[in-house]
């Protein structure tokens, strides 16, 4: 079979929502309203630290399909003030969450354990305010949530191939400026944190088979498997991948910016930054290099990423192993598009319906296990209870 990005098809049933006259449908999603919608037709579970499981009902994969949104939209109403990643979490939050991610990964390991005929994943991309405000692609929601999915290998297998050049397929070697031009030094960079329990993977054998992806991108096998999930250890390991893409894309944007600019303020390895980033003639000759664009192509300028953006997965390979991957988020907005699929919402109610039963069973069969961990209470909505 050839290897190669596939597009499949996944069919959804319409959202009744009605956005108010004069309103652009982003600039709604970016309300409490829409929050509401989540709540009351999809919400699953929400606990007192403000983190709300929900059925994605523009989901990506009727099979297993789940997210936790830490929802400030009551607390902070400015979008643009919401926590987006990881490191701006509250620490307590922040360790509710990872037990809720412990679990919910556990949950779909073992309900689907082969490698080759199951795809699992989890993940999270920004949400800064890293799109011109503008732009019909400003992302919907602006508040960080991580994404629960998994796909059905013989579907992806039988799916056409993606085109290449589609522009969410962000990856090394595709959009990618960071593995065009900086290479080495990117690597570099991150093979310098103190690491224990993550291992760097550099032979690309943690690539899916069938799709090819992910291409050029740093990545980590979690040594222990699923048991490491439970430690606190490697979830901190986990934020330490972050703080440190964070580092590099703030260090290399300061420097597109402002020739000769410091090290930014409040950078978690500032040593590692001076010694390898601004010493490194590839990082400031490409640096030049958008600076040179962006002062000649307005176009150009106006696309420019200032914030950190980024797509960071946990996935597991053909091999079985557990993989930490990041990728700075350049175009697309879908955490999939990182191993290779591009999927294709299709409005189909019937069709979403036949599938609806199964998809929800598991979705209330992992709420129990939270609700059991005492991590939320269940919410009651039209389509289930709360027992």
């Amino acid at each position: 079979m050839q290897s190669g990005p596939r597009e499949i098809e996944t069919p959804f049933r319409p959202i009744p929502l009605e956005v108010p006259e004069g309103m652009m449908p982003n600039e709604f999603f970016n309300s409490t309203e829409n929050l509401n919608d989540l709540v009351h037709n999809n919400g699953l579970l929400v606990n007192p630290e403000d983190l709300l499981l929900y059925r994605k009902a523009l989901g990506h994969s009727n099979e297993f399909d789940a997210s936790i949104i830490y929802n400030t939209s009551k607390s902070i109403l400015d979008p643009l003030g919401r926590p987006v990643r990881r490191t701006q979490v509250p620490p307590a939050v922040r360790h509710v969450w990872n037990r809720m991610n412990q679990i919910l990964l556990e949950y779909m390991l073992e309900q689907y354990p082969d490698p080759d005929a199951w795809l699992i994943l989890a993940g999270e991309a920004s949400l800064d305010a890293t799109w011109p405000l503008t732009a019909p692609g400003v992302p919907s929601i602006r508040m960080l949530h991580n994404h629960f999915m998994v796909f059905d290998k013989q579907q992806l297998g039988a799916a056409p191939l993606a085109d290449p050049s589609n522009p969410n397929l962000t990856d090394g070697g595709q959009h990618s400026l960071f593995q065009a031009y900086m290479h080495d030094v990117y690597h570099q960079f991150f093979s310098q944190l103190d690491l224990k329990i993550l291992r760097p993977v550099t032979d690309g054998s943690c690539r899916i088979e069938l799709t090819g992806y992910p291409q050029g991108l740093p990545s980590w096998e979690i040594q222990g498997g699923v048991e490491q999930l439970k430690s606190i250890h490697l979830w901190r390991e986990y934020d330490a991948i972050l703080k440190g893409f964070i580092d590099f894309y703030r260090t290399f944007f300061s420097q597109v910016s402002t020739r000769n600019a410091p090290i930014p303020r409040d950078a978690y390895y500032p040593e590692q930054i001076e010694s390898t980033l601004l010493y490194n003639n590839d990082f400031l000759k490409t640096a030049k290099k958008v600076r040179d664009q962006c002062v000649h192509d307005a176009k150009y300028a106006h696309a420019i990423r200032w914030q950190p953006a980024f797509k960071q997965l946990l996935y597991r390979d053909d091999n079985g192993r557990l993989i930490v991957t990041i990728s700075q988020n350049s175009i697309g907005n879908a955490i999939t598009e990182l191993l290779g699929v591009v999927v294709k919402r299709t409005p189909d109610a019937e069709a979403y319906e036949r599938q609806e039963p199964q998809l929800v069973e598991r979705l209330l069969e992992v709420r129990r296990r939270l609700v059991e961990a005492d991590l939320g209470e269940p919410i009651r909505t039209p389509y289930w209870g709360t027992d």
